[in-house]
């Protein structure tokens, strides 16, 4: 026991003495390097020892390293934004007579509906006046039939022309005044979409024409960027964008969805911001309406050292990665950010090119960290 004791020391000297850069130890050489280098790596030395996991726990929970090298990258300017439906892709459902508005069952804010569904109807029962469409259809009967006892006495000679035809243009005025619609009440969709607003609330009164709910279609929508007058140069070189809704965590690229950038103008600048609108095909998971956090992507650089936002932990308002030195061990180091993309962001000093990066799994390096499981070296019991 005790020559596997002095082996487990031993063993684990070796392997802090060969994580290169990482380690804290070694301060003969390190004393005459100048300032700026021992600024450049404070961030690595100074935690004591290693984080240890073993591989099989790094398996177990998902923990991925990639080495990292310089890259292209995209200038970004995160901005908010807001999904909204074409204009083009937009309907309106109309209230066929007036009366007082009771919603179908399931309709509401964000509803599908097809086309031909029952978004309403609506009744002017109980309402003083009545119905005005009722009111025609009475008029109507009243002049058809005046109209069948004149017809067979006009083509007898006793009745004039004039006389028949003044009960035929009464009737026809009549007839196109009625609204079979209107006399059934019913508000109905003439297309497939989503219900993006309610105009009118239930058991609101609403006159013969007025709007009930405005609907957007499925197949295209529109992103609109809030972009800070500030980022005036930026506008010219913008091609493209991501945005993360804020109902949900994913990222959605329109490049992979069929986006292109429609339109962006300064002189379209209101309140400090310049709107910027893309056009992209509807994948079911953007609700219009919502709110987005937009990633707007402008000129390409191939010299970008960046790594995945996953890799990165934030402690205390600093920012850190954890770079694997060893088959168990991990060191923590100190990165300074720039710009993301909304997946991957820019390490502006603290990394190296050819370095192993967690880009996957830095969460259970990071509780390994703070359990109490960080040794100088490490042991095995046997």
């Amino acid at each position: 026991m005790k020559a596997k004791f002095i082996f487990s020391i031993l063993f684990s000297v070796f392997l802090i003495s060969g994580c290169g850069d990482h380690s804290n130890h070694g301060e003969g050489e390190d004393a005459g390097h100048q300032h700026g280098a021992a600024a450049e790596s404070a961030s690595r030395k100074d935690h004591d020892g290693h984080i240890v996991v073993e591989p099989a726990i790094a398996k177990k929970f998902g923990v991925e390293v990639a080495k990292i090298q310089p890259g292209s990258f995209n200038e970004v300017v995160k901005v908010a934004g807001r999904i909204m439906p074409s204009a083009s892709d937009m309907s309106v459902v109309s209230s066929p007579t007036s009366g007082i508005v009771r919603f179908a069952p399931g309709i509401s804010d964000g509803a599908k509906v097809s086309a031909g569904s029952l978004i309403a109807t609506v009744s002017s029962k109980g309402i003083t006046g009545g119905d005005p469409n009722q009111n025609t259809r009475v008029s109507l009967e009243a002049a058809k039939r005046e109209l069948d006892r004149l017809t067979p006495l006009h083509a007898e000679g006793i009745v004039t022309t004039k006389e028949y035809n003044a009960a035929k243009q009464r009737y026809d005025e009549l007839k196109s005044s009625y609204s079979l619609s209107a006399a059934s009440g019913r508000a109905i969709s003439s297309s497939s979409g989503v219900i993006t607003r309610l105009a009118v609330r239930q058991g609101e009164y609403v006159e013969a024409g007025s709007p009930i709910a405005v609907l957007s279609g499925s197949s295209r929508l529109t992103l609109k960027a809030d972009l800070p007058e500030k980022y005036y140069d930026f506008l010219p070189v913008i091609a493209s964008a991501r945005f993360r809704p804020s109902y949900s965590g994913e990222v959605v690229d329109l490049s992979e969805i069929g986006g292109r950038l429609v339109s962006s103008s300064s002189s379209a600048a209101s309140g400090g911001y310049i709107p910027v609108y893309f056009s992209f095909e509807n994948n079911g998971k953007a609700i219009p309406g919502s709110y987005a956090e937009v990633y707007l992507i402008g000129s390409s650089r191939s010299d970008a050292l960046t790594v995945p936002l996953t890799a990165v932990t934030e402690q205390q308002g600093s920012y850190f990665v954890y770079v694997k030195c060893g088959d168990h061990e991990y060191d923590k180091v100190q990165v300074e950010l720039g710009r993301d993309d909304g997946r991957n962001v820019e390490i502006l000093s603290g990394l190296k090119p050819g370095e192993d990066v967690v880009t996957k799994g830095a969460v259970t390096v990071r509780l390994a960290e703070t359990s109490g499981n960080v040794p100088e070296g490490h042991s095995h019991n046997h």
